[in-house]
């Protein structure tokens, strides 16, 4: 049976679910980022409340600690970290461009320092599929060069072929890992079970993922070349590096419309509220981003009326919760001057109750989307949103001294 079902199209928008071992995903869907097996100042239960029906882990970092291999002896990601939804893994391409020392790439793979201990570890396509496999995920990434930005077009040619050709090699590994058997642990019956004795289409998922920067003769060829071997799903790689919402929205344009329209389509590491409103309307189906659980830990709240700055001063005598009608327990239980107390004495609580309102804004945000293109209603609901959205005036420029830029 197909994994995606479509439900509704509102023009290039769609909304639909994709079936896996862990459950079903709603789409379009927000994915918070789990990368060390937590999703940073939330507990598992709380994330579920948020209304997320997926989380992200992180090959790159999970293989260096605690190891993949210990946590398949400890019964399996969903067990380890206690989340008995579905997974979805990155390959750890990124995160090997842009944080290991000393990368040494070849046709074979990568040869990288690792940022934490200097240890020397190498990452082929078939090592990012034997680790994704030991995790147990619903959804495994192939192994891709993340082409920098910017690139030439020789660059990024070079790049994306060689991707094409990991891609390839992730595929046949993750077919050969299959073969052998993959065995998902039920995190409340404590039993592991093979896949077969769940839904008929109910087995592990692998996505491909297009490059080819910002050229669209070789996004066209990525996608291809990903087209011709076969996947699951298809990612869009190499954005939301700095490019730009109008370049990136350009590059989606192009792209999207060489992708299978019966399989999920997913954005990389996007975004903000508008970045995920204008690729749902071009057609993306999943996003992932590290934006709201870290400005969640920074004092920046995502409102419908945009985005505040907690921390200022502004907030030291407000009664009121930080969203009207929001559900999350920030704004159901404490004031916005409660909310500024606790930053400014550096109490933890503050990022919790932050990163738990930002997630339920952005999982209330795809609710709104499904809703609205179960309707065909998506134009009006972008309108409104996004007028109410940049209504407010920014504090971008009042950040703290420790936020991230």
């Amino acid at each position: 049976m197909i994994a995606f079902h479509i439900q509704t199209k509102d023009g290039l928008a769609r909304t639909g679910e994709l079936h896996t071992a862990h459950g079903i995903i709603r789409t379009p869907a927000f994915m918070p980022v789990g990368t060390a097996a937590t999703v940073k100042a939330m507990t598992p239960e709380a994330v579920q409340s948020t209304g997320a029906d997926i989380i992200l882990g992180n090959t790159y970092h999970l293989m260096l600690r605690p190891t993949a291999e210990r946590i398949a002896r400890l019964g399996g990601l969903h067990r380890f970290m206690h989340w008995n939804g579905p997974i979805l893994t990155d390959s750890g391409g990124f995160q090997v461009m842009s944080l290991a020392k000393l990368r040494k790439l070849n046709e074979k793979g990568v040869i990288f320092q690792s940022h934490l201990d200097g240890s020397t570890h190498e990452l082929t396509p078939e090592r990012a599929m034997e680790i994704q496999h030991l995790l147990g995920s619903d959804i495994s990434m192939v192994l891709d060069e993340c082409t920098p930005y910017p690139a030439t077009e020789d660059q990024a040619a070079q790049s994306m072929r060689l991707s094409m050709r990991w891609a390839e090699r992730s595929k046949a590994s993750f077919e050969a890992l299959k073969r052998t058997g993959f065995r998902i642990q039920d995190s409340e019956s404590k039993n592991s079970f093979s896949l077969e004795s769940r839904m008929l289409n109910a087995v592990p998922l692998i996505f491909g993922i297009v490059q080819g920067g910002v050229y669209p003769e070789l996004r066209e060829e990525s996608a291809a070349a990903l087209k011709q071997i076969g996947f699951d799903g298809y990612a869009i790689g190499g954005l939301a590096v700095g490019e730009g919402q109008e370049v990136m929205f350009n590059v989606l344009d192009f792209t999207l419309p060489h992708l299978p329209q019966g399989e999920p389509r997913y954005l990389m590491g996007v975004g903000k509220p508008d970045d995920i409103i204008g690729a749902v309307q071009r057609g993306v189906d999943m996003f992932d981003c590290v934006i709201p659980t870290r400005a969640g830990r920074f004092a920046r709240a995502y409102t419908d009326r945009g985005e505040r700055n907690i921390r200022n001063a502004r907030y030291a005598d407000d009664p009121r919760p930080l969203q009207e009608n929001c559900p999350c327990p920030a704004c159901r239980h404490y004031s916005r001057a409660y909310l500024h107390h606790l930053f400014k004495a550096d109490e933890m609580l503050g990022p919790m109750l932050l990163t738990w309102h930002n997630l339920t804004f952005y999982q209330q945000l795809m609710q709104g989307l499904r809703e609205a293109i179960a309707v065909k209603r998506l134009a009006v609901f972008a309108q409104e949103f996004l007028t109410s959205y940049c209504l407010y005036e920014p504090e971008v420029a009042e950040k703290s001294a420790g936020s991230p830029s």
